[in-house]
């Protein structure tokens, strides 16, 4: 604790645990560092990859040996997936028992090998303050992501005398070279439909000024990664798209159509390629120039022309100081590729007596300039991904991995840190219920978000892939749900159910008003499997 302490930790997350005792009693002596205590280790995980990620600090979790750990797994596997920076401490059997399979026993090296950064176990007290120094750097340093400590039981209890770091350490950002910087240059001077693909790691306050600076200044066309939205103003003439899951055919056109293609940021995984069709050997004249901060990344899936180890912030610093510029953009295929885009924001009619498409638009109106907001993973999350404008200051939480019930707790975290900020999470029914104990949380630390619950009644997306894939032959995603407004209420929140468009504004307007937070629940007609496919549909283009 004086470690974290000293390289400049402010909060963590976790459930507590006998196997980490000595650590809780040293966080009775650090007032200032404040514990959130959840209501399981998965929603402890996905709370410190969200904070970290509103942050852009270090996120902190510590859950128990054994179940603890293997609960905390999905945040670890998310924030692995999202480049988040985070330390999972999770206790662990003693040294003298282990290989015996003790009691709740796991070998994190092996468990943690392909969901984390790295995996240290402290063996020797003497070692504590160097090991939780090389975990916080390594969490930081080239591509961000999470490190795991093990912490044996009797190694917690044993005594030595150690030297504690002084001060928070700093870890430099990568630049470009003056090289990379001119053959980009020459690039963009040949180029007539370039495009900038942005998001992933290293997007802080300064790179999104960096970015915007040099958007300014060459007027290049603006395309999101998945779920990065918030790393450019989507409202600005420049922004037109979001490469992530079910991408428009305006934004795949855009990307198909560039001549240049500059990614800054952003891994080429399976949503920027689009299930990897895009971007391949047989991309004829298009180029493409991938700065990132790890060159680990480079070559992975896609063969960049050019390849810059660098952070996002310098990259485009750099660029928009040797004043590189796009002098044959062709305005009228950028302007087309922005009509795209707001076209593309146009929700049909929805079926039933709730339209969620009008519902997301009364929510994106009434949004404060710097609300945050937060989902999980289903088809309800099209509504926060395509359907949302995200101004300058405002930012969307969702998960990389695609993991369920991400949205609640990463409400939660964002309350806790910003308690005066608007914190609007959107959550599918059975995603709601991977993670609704943690109202509880809420409860407990005070941070009341609203928390929209797209009720259907279905695990929507299995739904959705059965009727196509399996037509009229429904198993096993039926849900019969609980009243989640009596559950918000028992929580101490306000909670209410909508079941018509016309009664959404009336209550959504209570529950920002209210200072507990507040649930609603949306009961929305499970044919609307999509904003743009219905049951029938899929049943009629399956025969």
């Amino acid at each position: 604790m004086k470690t974290l302490l000293a390289l400049g930790a402010k909060r963590g997350f976790g459930v507590p645990g006998e196997s980490y005792l000595e650590v809780l009693d040293a966080m009775f002596d650090a007032p200032d560092f404040a514990f959130t205590v959840t209501r399981n280790e998965g929603g402890a995980a996905f709370m410190a990859e969200a904070w970290a990620r509103l942050t852009g600090q270090v996120g902190l979790c510590f859950v128990t040996r054994g179940p603890g750990a293997t609960n905390a797994s999905i945040g670890v596997h998310t924030a692995m997936q999202g480049s988040t920076p985070m330390i999972l401490f999770v206790g662990q059997v003693g040294l003298d028992h282990q290989g015996y399979e003790a009691f709740q026993e796991v070998d994190y090296r092996q468990m943690f090998a392909p969901l984390a950064k790295h995996t240290i176990e402290i063996a020797d007290p003497a070692r504590v303050p160097e090991t939780v120094l090389k975990a916080w750097t390594l969490a930081q340093s080239g591509r961000p992501g999470p490190v795991v400590v093990a912490l044996p039981e009797d190694m917690l209890r044993a005594e030595a005398d150690v030297i504690i770091p002084q001060g928070p350490i700093h870890v430099d950002q990568a630049a470009p070279t003056d090289r990379s910087v001119d053959a980009i240059g020459d690039l963009l001077r040949t180029s007539k439909r370039p495009v900038l693909l942005v998001g992933g790691a290293g997007f802080d306050g300064p790179a999104k000024a960096a970015l915007a600076a040099f958007q300014s200044k060459t007027g290049i066309p603006v395309v999101c990664a998945f779920r990065y939205h918030w790393v450019f103003d989507n409202t600005h003439p420049g922004f037109v798209g979001e490469a992530g899951v079910g991408m428009t055919p305006n934004t795949r056109r855009v990307l198909q159509q560039a001549d240049l293609i500059i990614a800054a940021g952003t891994r080429f995984g399976e949503m920027t390629t689009d299930a990897f069709t895009l971007f391949g050997p047989d991309r004829g004249e298009q180029k493409i120039v991938h700065a990132h901060p790890s060159a680990d990344e480079f070559g992975k899936v896609v063969q960049a022309d050019l390849a810059v180890q660098s952070h996002t912030g310098p990259f485009f610093a750099a660029l928009a100081k040797a004043g590189q510029g796009a002098p044959h953009l062709d305005q009228t295929w950028a302007n087309l590729a922005r009509d795209g885009y707001i076209q593309s924001q146009q929700a049909p009619p929805q079926p039933g007596d709730l339209d969620m498409g009008q519902v997301t638009l009364h929510v994106r109106n009434a949004m404060d300039s710097n609300a945050i907001v937060t989902s999980g993973a289903g088809n309800f999350a099209i509504w926060t991904n395509k359907f949302i404008s995200y101004g300058p200051d405002q930012i969307l939480l969702a998960p990389q991995s695609g993991a369920m019930g991400y949205g609640l707790p990463a409400a939660v975290a964002a309350k806790i840190e910003h308690p005066d900020r608007q914190v609007i999470c959107y959550c599918g029914d059975g995603d709601f219920q991977m993670n609704c104990q943690e109202l509880g949380t809420a409860m407990q630390a005070g941070a009341g978000p609203v928390i929209l619950v797209v009720n259907n009644g279905t695990y929507g997306t299995i739904r959705m892939h059965q009727e196509k894939h399996h037509p009229k032959r429904v198993s096993g995603t039926d849900l019969k749900n609980p009243d989640f407004a009596a559950m918000a209420q028992a929580y101490g929140m306000f909670g209410a159910q909508v079941t018509r468009t016309q009664d959404f504004a009336a209550a959504f307007a209570q529950a920002l008003a209210d200072p507990r937070g507040a649930v609603i629940d949306l009961v929305v007609d499970q044919s609307a499997i999509t904003p743009r496919l219905t049951i029938k549909q899929l049943q009629n283009s399956s025969r």
